[in-house]
């Protein structure tokens, strides 16, 4: 891993690399689908924490397919459960905590370096959500759903004249590695103290961003 100066931009996820709002997210697709029983519950729960980064959209798509084996959603039914998933979220990862050092690290080295963001979440509700926590000067730009990780990630090397192998992408989610590996640039993995690894033997992680902070 190069020393933060080395880098030409940095892209963060959001969720569980910002913020602390994964488990959040998994509450509210959990109370989503409380309706329709535990055992179903519980294999949203599952998809949800086994496909972090993925678009809700997508989510909502498979559980509708494969878990309760309806019909495909009508662009009305998934903006109702889209609003809903909302209204259980926006405003707990609004006052949740930051992960550790992430508030450090983006002042640090945004007056350095463009930082981008790159994340599955809705593009409108992240750019909120952005602004309501003061982020929104520190970022060139906030990208989001429903474009897939790896396009998000081509787009802004791409629009911003950036070279791969010089950006690095900060993610806590396989999404966020294979979109970095699509693309050429360098990973690092988040990992939230107690939860399992996701990623590959041999990609390198951290507990927080406290030790890149001073790098």
């Amino acid at each position: 891993m190069k020393d933060m100066e080395e880098w030409q931009a940095i892209i963060f996820d959001f969720d569980g690399v910002v913020t602390e709002s994964g488990e959040i997210k998994t509450q509210a697709f959990a109370e989503l689908y409380r309706s329709h029983g535990e055992n179903v519950v519980a294999e949203v729960v599952k998809y949800h924490t086994q496909n972090g980064g993925l678009s809700r959209y997508n989510k909502f798509r498979y559980f509708q397919q494969y878990l309760l084996e309806g019909a495909p959603l009508t662009p009305e039914e998934e903006k109702a459960l889209d609003r809903r998933f909302s209204e259980l979220v926006v405003e707990a990862i609004v006052a949740c905590d930051a992960v550790p050092g992430a508030y450090e690290l983006i002042r640090r080295q945004a007056g350095r370096i463009p930082l981008f963001v790159a994340s599955g979440t809705p593009e409108v509700e992240l750019k909120i959500i952005v602004e309501r926590r003061g982020l929104s000067s520190y970022f060139k730009q906030v990208r989001g759903a429903p474009k897939l990780k790896k396009t998000l990630i081509a787009e802004i090397l791409s629009n911003h004249a950036l070279t791969a192998k010089s950006v690095l992408m900060i993610g806590d989610a396989m999404a966020d590695y294979e979109g970095a590996q699509a693309n050429g640039t360098a990973f690092l993995g988040r990992v939230r103290p107690g939860d399992d690894n996701p990623f590959p033997p041999g990609t390198k992680v951290v507990a927080d961003l406290w030790p890149l902070v001073n790098a």
